[in-house]
C-alpha cells in the first residue's frame, strides 16, 4: 500500500507540472492550440499504456454510445476551460474552484441518481463553498472569466464522474480514452485553424511535448498506483495538488497566496476529504474517484 500511495502522489505531481507548463504557454498560443498540441503529445505517450486485453483499433465499439460521447464532450469542454483558467488566473485559485467537483458530485447524485445524502456530507458541501469564497473573495477583489471557467470545469468534472459510474463496468478504457482523444484533436484542431494559428518554434514545441508527457505520465502512474493499493486509500492524494499549486505558483509565476487564501485552500481540501470519508463509512468505498481524470 505505501508504494501505491507514493505512486499516486507522484502522479498528481506530474499532473500539476503539466498544468504549470500550460500556464507558462499562456499568451504565446490560443487556448485551442495549447489544447491541440498537448492532447496530441499526450495521446502519443498514452498509446503505449493500454491494458493488455484491449486493442486501440476497437475503441469505437461501444455498448453505451451516447454516454461515451457525453463523457468525451464533457472532457473536451473541461480541457478548453481548464487551459483558459490556468492561463488567466493563479494556479491556487484554479485548483480551489476545480476541487469543488467532489462536492458537486454530492449535489448531482441527489438530483440525478436520487441518492440520499446525510448531514455530514451536506456540511462538507457548505464548508467547501465557504473555503472557495475565502480564496476567491468575490466582492472584495476583481473576478475574471478564468474564475467562471474553473467553476464550470468543476461542474463538468462532476458530471463526468456521474457518467463514469455507469460506464466503468461496461466500457473499455481504450473506448473512453480514445473517444476523448479523438474529440479533443478534432475540436481543438478546428478551433486552432479558425483562429490565429501559429506554428510553434522548437523551444515551444518542447514545452508542449512536456505538457503531454506529464499528463501521460500521470495516467500511467495512476494505473500502477491502483495495482498496489485500493482506490479508496489513494484517492485522498488527489488533494496534494493544492500544495503543488502553491509551490509552483510561488516558484515560477510569483503568485503568493495570503494567509486567508491558505486557510480557504485547507478548508476546500478538508471538505473533499470529509466527503470521501463519509462515502467509505456509508458504502464501504469511495465513489468519487479522482483517478478518472476528466481531461487530458
Amino acid at each position: 500500500m505505501p508504494n501505491g500511495i507514493l505512486l499516486a502522489l507522484i502522479a498528481y505531481a506530474s499532473y500539476s507540472f503539466s498544468d504549470a507548463v500550460i500556464k507558462s504557454l499562456g499568451g504565446q498560443f490560443t487556448v485551442f492550440e495549447i489544447g491541440f498540441f498537448s492532447t496530441l503529445f499526450a495521446a502519443c505517450f498514452l498509446f503505449f499504456t493500454k491494458p493488455s486485453d484491449e486493442r486501440w483499433r476497437d475503441f469505437w465499439r461501444t455498448r453505451r454510445p451516447w454516454a461515451v460521447q457525453a463523457r468525451a464532450l464533457a472532457g473536451i469542454a473541461s480541457g478548453v476551460l481548464s487551459v483558459f483558467a490556468f492561463t488567466t488566473i493563479p494556479l491556487a485559485e484554479v485548483y480551489a474552484l476545480i476541487f469543488l467537483a467532489p462536492l458537486l458530485v454530492t449535489i448531482l447524485s441527489t438530483v440525478i441518481l436520487k441518492e440520499r445524502v446525510g448531514p455530514w456530507r451536506w456540511l462538507a458541501v457548505v464548508a467547501g463553498f465557504v473555503g472557495v469564497m475565502l480564496v476567491v473573495r468575490p466582492g472584495f477583489r476583481e473576478l475574471h472569466l478564468g474564475h467562471l471557467a474553473a467553476f464550470a470545469n468543476a461542474f463538468l468534472a462532476a458530471t463526468s464522474v456521474i457518467l463514469m459510474r455507469s460506464l466503468a463496468q461496461q466500457e473499455r478504457r481504450t473506448t473512453i480514452l480514445g473517444a476523448l482523444v479523438g474529440y479533443g484533436l478534432v475540436f481543438n484542431g478546428v478551433g486552432a485553424a479558425a483562429t490565429s494559428f501559429s506554428l510553434p518554434n522548437f523551444g515551444q514545441l518542447v514545452w508542449l511535448m512536456m505538457a503531454g508527457l506529464f499528463t501521460a505520465g500521470g495516467q500511467l502512474l495512476q494505473l500502477l498506483a491502483v495495482k498496489y493499493a485500493p482506490a479508496n486509500r489513494i484517492a485522498p492524494t488527489h488533494y496534494s495538488q493544492i500544495v503543488w499549486a502553491v509551490i509552483l505558483g510561488a516558484l515560477f509565476f510569483q503568485e503568493y497566496p495570503d494567509w486567508l487564501s491558505l486557510v480557504g485552500l485547507a478548508v476546500v481540501g478538508a471538505s473533499g476529504l470529509l466527503t470521501m470519508v463519509r462515502e467509505e463509512v456509508r458504502l464501504g468505498t469511495v465513489r468519487w474517484n479522482p483517478f478518472s481524470r476528466t481531461r487530458l
